[in-house]
């Protein structure tokens, strides 16, 4: 097994922007860590950050502040920073050939927003034939309102990561994943 860890759009949107990410607490804590193992380890960071498309977009506008990485992210080293226009990391980006040059096959998933980008992203991997580790507590959200009903932010990601255990992904908590690391030879 050879792993890439996918760190998704941690960007300031998700700490002083438009779309504060509440759930799980420690999300970033657990990010950080798994990008520190995943260093020692010698598995490839590969960092992706969502541009909207749009000038006039009211979130992940190219220059802005917002758009910008954490400041915790953007000091750490990482092998590869893919630039995204839609929720999955895979469209229209160079991920796969990088991945596939690399001889990557399983795919470590962290990040912003469980249930769009990580969760798309996820897919994306497992129609691609990668195996793909879902990170439950280095993955996060935020309760969400519209014209289809009303979700709580623990409601949205447990509803996410029971979906994503079911058929496309391992989930499991970064500890756990930690200690299969260190544990594995």
């Amino acid at each position: 097994m050879k792993r890439a860890l996918l760190v998704i759009d941690v960007q300031n949107e998700y700490f002083t922007g438009k779309l504060p990410v509440t759930y799980p607490s420690g999300s970033l804590d657990n990010i950080l860590q798994v990008m520190n193992i995943a260093r020692e380890q010698g598995i490839p960071v590969i960092v992706v950050r969502h541009t909207q498309p749009s000038e006039d977009s009211p979130i992940f506008k190219k220059g802005s502040q917002a758009w910008e990485l954490h400041p915790e992210i953007a000091k750490y080293p990482y092998d590869l920073l893919i630039e995204k226009n839609l929720p999955g990391s895979f469209t229209g980006t160079e991920l796969e050939n990088w991945l596939r040059d690399q001889g990557i096959d399983t795919v470590v998933i962290s990040g912003y927003m469980t249930q769009m980008c990580c969760d798309t992203t996820a897919r994306q991997a497992s129609h691609l034939g990668f195996a793909v580790e879902f990170l439950a507590d280095a993955t996060g959200t935020l309760a969400f309102k519209n014209d289809a009903g009303a979700a709580t932010d623990e409601e949205l990601h447990r509803a996410i990561l029971v979906a994503q255990d079911t058929f496309i992904s391992k989930v499991i908590n970064t500890s756990k994943w930690i200690n299969d690391l260190e544990n594995r030879e």
